[in-house]
């Protein structure tokens, strides 16, 4: 068995405390509106209704702090979040009714059904912040971080495309920097303890990362380059 041949499945759960009647309301009449079907070979501008500069692919949104702000700021870019539990979906479906903005659509199944569909070298930007890091050794197979998956997330990603990923869990850096190293398709950013020590001014901050700082356990911020 290797690292990520186990089945395809969501640990945790998908829906949690109940939801107020706004969110209920939104993800009745606004997530139809902003969900998608992953179609093989369907390029992510294509998710689009006006023109986007480029596609970016958020894995695993949280309450969608980081998205929204990230779409906020750059509304020439189509932006498309993954996230399979339903509290966190309903909470960026509020603030995109909130801001208005239309460059969003989301996906709430398996992000992996994403990369599997989108063409060869789509993306320009992949982000992947604070993702459950499974710390126990008989749950690792479990981490989206896997060599495998690195070759998925590569293929997808057009020459020069960029990678974030953020955690507050070293062992899980160690194990991410440790198989991106290792793997042809990308070179760490990073000449400076201060690259990977402080987030960069253009990284929208989340409530788990506040979360993480406040209970005393840094973040480390990674950045990526596809070559």
């Amino acid at each position: 068995m290797n690292e990520t041949d186990h089945p395809r499945r969501h640990f945790g759960r998908r829906k949690g405390w109940k939801l107020r009647a706004r969110q209920s309301g939104l993800m009745e009449t606004l997530l139809p509106r902003l969900a998608i079907v992953p179609e093989p070979g369907r390029a992510p501008h294509e998710y689009f209704d006006a023109p986007v500069d480029d596609g970016w692919f958020e894995i695993g949104f949280g309450g969608g702090e980081h998205l929204a702000a990230l779409a906020a700021a750059h509304l020439d870019i189509g932006i498309i979040g993954a996230e399979p539990f339903v509290a966190g979906t309903a909470k960026l479906l509020a603030k995109i009714d909130e801001s208005g903005i239309h460059t969003i659509r989301l996906y709430t199944e398996d992000a992996r059904d994403i990369l599997e569909a989108l063409p060869d070298a789509s993306l320009g930007k992949i982000f992947i912040l604070l993702p459950d890091p499974w710390p126990k050794m008989r749950h690792h197979k479990r981490r989206f971080i896997q060599m495998e998956m690195l070759g998925k997330l590569a293929r997808v990603m057009k020459h020069g495309a960029e990678l974030r990923f953020a955690s507050d869990d070293q062992s899980y850096v160690s194990w991410v920097l440790e198989r991106f190293m290792a793997h042809d398709a990308f070179e760490w950013m990073a000449s400076a303890p201060e690259d990977w020590r402080v987030r960069p001014a253009d990284w929208p901050p989340t409530r788990y990362e506040a979360k993480a700082i406040k209970a005393g356990r840094g973040c480390a911020y990674l950045r990526f380059r596809r070559v």
